[in-house]
């Protein structure tokens, strides 16, 4: 990418905001209401005004219309609106790179990302929607019985790790750093619940080689992210963190669903890693800490090697529990419990963990960060990364 055609650091985070998470189901609240409140609470976070809102991103066919939301807000003059297509969790942070287009664009001053969940007032998240017929890339595996998202994914794993030799002690250190970290944040919805080897290791298989404990939860919610021109963020009371990249997509010829793609055993960011680095200007040697979106501790295990954080053949001596916790730890991950044990709110609660850390407020904080990562919903299609930077990244 030419220097003219960067938006590196023209945008910063000017607050963050989320609602108690709850286990599916158990909202007492309504989605549009939790949107909302989230929506409030981050721009409480970060001093302004919510009719200074004048745009919003979501992702993964969020209900909640912006002209809703803005008309419940009282905004005067609602100037943009996107929804990232597709991907499911991988749309995170292609929304938040959508929003920072946006904003560089000038289409618009203040934008909210953000994402609600509900499963009590609408259908179960990810549930088939009952049907006569089936089409499209589900017809080449659910009369074979792969029909759920961990059978799906677990032989893509299944072959990264046979090809690389890597052992499932990888996996269950991956789930044990989220579980670690998670005791220390009280919005965890795992919090007060640790996890040991024996525990994880006498857990019910899932779908080899996911046990329980390899799978993420699945939550009510909502959270939220204000977004704005990188100079408007000085003038607010939090630490400013700026947007150093962001990138989206998948592999030449992607097919996460039906197991055609000539890359097979891939999260989907071996083409979409290096672009985020490019056009950031980060090396993976500069990551101070990582939120890497769990569906499953295998996509994990993937994502990092594919964001060259260490090679497949290093896994088994990398991946060990001293190595992913804060605030010592050689590449500290998952940081507030990530999506196995604080919260899945779609992964959107990777991206404000990952601010928190450049700001200081991490409740499992790693010194000194200037370069914090998030890896969103790997091995759909498409898939998405984002980097955030302290000021003295630009």
């Amino acid at each position: 990418m030419s220097q003219d055609r960067s938006i590196r650091g023209k945008v910063a985070v000017a607050g963050v905001g989320e609602t108690t998470y709850y286990k599916h189901g158990q909202s007492p609240e309504p989605e549009f209401k939790m949107a909302l409140q989230a929506i409030l609470n981050a721009c409480a976070d970060a001093g302004i005004n919510p009719r200074e809102i004048d745009g919003f991103c979501s992702y993964s066919n969020d209900r909640n219309e912006p002209s809703r939301l803005a008309a419940a807000l009282g905004l005067p003059d609602l100037k943009y609106a996107s929804m990232q297509w597709g991907g499911g969790g991988g749309g995170g942070s292609a929304a938040i790179g959508t929003a920072m287009a946006a904003i560089a664009a000038g289409y618009a001053d203040c934008i909210v990302v953000f994402r609600a969940l509900a499963q009590g007032q609408f259908q179960r998240f990810g549930a088939a929607v009952p049907s006569k017929t089936i089409s499209g890339d589900n017809a080449f595996a659910a009369p074979y019985g792969v029909m759920s998202p961990a059978q799906r994914y677990a032989m893509k794993t299944m072959r990264f790790m046979h090809d690389h030799q890597i052992d499932r002690s990888a996996l269950r250190a991956i789930s044990m750093a989220s579980y670690h970290h998670a005791q220390k944040n009280p919005r965890a919805v795992m919090h007060g619940r640790p996890l040991t080897e024996e525990k994880y290791d006498a857990s019910r298989w899932i779908v080899e080689p996911f046990r329980l404990f390899d799978c993420c939860m699945e939550n009510d919610g909502a959270a939220a992210i204000v977004l704005v021109p990188a100079e408007r963020a000085k003038d607010l009371p939090q630490v400013p963190v700026y947007l150093l990249g962001a990138a989206q997509g998948s592999e030449y010829r992607n097919a996460a669903p039906s197991h055609n793609a000539p890359t097979y055993a891939s999260s989907s960011f071996t083409t979409v890693a290096p672009r985020l680095y490019a056009t950031s200007g980060v090396k993976p040697q500069d990551v101070d800490v990582v939120q890497n979106y769990e569906n499953f501790t295998g996509g994990v295990l993937m994502s990092l090697v594919e964001h060259d954080l260490f090679k497949a053949a290093e896994a088994n001596e990398f991946l060990q529990l001293e190595n992913l916790l804060a605030p010592g730890g050689k590449m500290p991950l998952n940081t507030s419990g990530g999506n196995l044990a604080a919260c899945y709110m779609h992964g959107l609660e990777l991206q404000i963990e990952a601010i928190r850390q450049v700001r200081g407020q991490s409740t499992s904080q790693v010194p000194d960060v200037d370069v914090s990562m998030v890896c969103s919903g790997p091995m759909v299609t498409p898939v998405s990364s984002c980097i955030f930077g302290s000021e003295a990244t630009v």
